[in-house]
């Protein structure tokens, strides 16, 4: 089930050019589609394997709907790095050295967000102790854009994220 206390987080509300021109709360930012800090990670094994995951069914944004990085809302003030470390721990419950893919933006009409993305490579063992996650598979990446199709799936993940991985 879903924090309540979510919806009171601080997140940095940014301008066209990603400058932060305020702190709102998680709730304000969803409510009127804010621009804001996001991370992705995309978490690989050592058989080159993605990690693919459904989010839970109570999530507030797409929920249901399968993912190729564990993400999140980078909280007022926080740092890239910090947030997309954060992330790992809570959806996953694991620690991994981060590498940088990139950063771009993203825009529909349910989130408007300014994006870093990372990779892990980890094995796991994996903890999905916030329940954010209600399934996990290993895919390989040679099948990754198959195995998608017909899939309900993050259009911010693949807009940001699917282009930074080559896969197939």
């Amino acid at each position: 089930m879903a924090d309540n206390a979510a919806g009171d987080e601080l997140v940095d509300q940014l301008d066209e050019m990603g400058t932060v021109i305020g702190t709102v709360t998680r709730a304000e930012m969803r409510s009127q589609n804010l621009l804001h800090r996001s991370v992705f990670v995309v978490v690989r094994n050592d058989a080159d394997e993605l990690l693919v995951h459904q989010r839970a069914s109570w999530k507030d944004l797409w929920p249901d709907a399968w993912d190729i990085a564990v993400s999140g809302v980078v909280a007022a003030g926080e740092p890239w790095e910090l947030a997309a470390a954060r992330e790992l721990a809570e959806e996953l419950g694991v620690a991994a050295e981060l590498g940088y893919l990139g950063e771009g933006s993203y825009e529909d009409e349910d989130v408007r967000e300014v994006a870093r993305i990372y990779q892990a490579r980890t094995e796991g063992p994996f903890d999905f102790a916030d329940n954010e996650i209600a399934d996990a598979v290993w895919v390989p990446m040679e099948g990754l854009r198959e195995w998608l199709e017909g899939r309900p799936v993050c259009p911010d993940s693949m807009s940001l994220v699917l282009p930074r991985l080559d896969a197939p």
